[in-house]
């Protein structure tokens, strides 16, 4: 597949898919990770564990704890990408951005800034304060990407993401999006709900 002149390039936000969304998605998903991608599968997935995945999305979409965008290149989806909530109330104003993708042979097309840019603005819109994210340590075209949109990386697990007998870094990413009125930032300051004092003298 090539793509032949200027081509049309729309985002679309889904909590449900036709059987055409779902076969696109299981395309996707599957030359994605045949290429290598990091993406949560350890091997191309089925289409049976595609269906899965966007069912569980689409139930978080629907419940207001995520939003699930796809990037359509002359009509077909050739690059995805969401925001979920967190679990738990104390962390329910943040979101784990995941699943970022494009279709090996759309790349160039710069669709994964459009899908994380709008996933940025989506998150912003829905109150969220902080967007964080992972990326494997080898992928420094996805880290360059996230910083040019904002995200920093805040740490980094070593040699801790396993593809067959490689190990790489998990690497951690976060975006401040803004605090609603009143939030007190108090970051790791002793004091407050929960605080202990320290056991050794500095």
């Amino acid at each position: 597949m090539s793509f032949m002149g200027l081509p049309t390039i729309e985002l679309f936000w889904a909590d449900k898919a036709d059987e055409r969304l779902r076969g696109e998605v299981n395309r996707l998903m599957h030359d994605v990770v045949e290429l290598g991608g990091a993406i949560g599968f350890d091997s191309p997935p089925t289409r049976a564990q595609t269906d899965n995945w966007l069912d569980t999305i689409f139930a978080t979409v629907r419940a207001g704890n995520g939003a699930l965008a796809f990037a359509l290149v002359n009509g077909r989806a050739e690059a995805i990408g969401l925001w979920r909530r967190r679990s738990g109330a104390v962390f329910a104003h943040s979101a784990t951005v995941e699943k970022v993708m494009a279709h090996p042979l759309a790349r160039g097309l710069g669709l994964g800034k459009l899908i994380v840019g709008s996933l940025i603005d989506n998150a912003r819109e829905a109150g969220l304060e902080t967007l964080d994210l992972g990326v494997r340590g080898n992928n420094h075209g996805a880290m360059e990407l996230y910083e040019d949109l904002g995200f920093r990386e805040w740490g980094r697990l070593p040699d801790v993401i396993e593809v067959g007998d490689e190990r790489y870094d998990d690497v951690r990413m976060f975006l401040r999006l803004g605090d609603r009125e009143g939030v007190r930032l108090q970051g790791s300051r002793p004091g407050g709900p929960g605080s202990s004092p320290r056991r050794r003298k500095r």
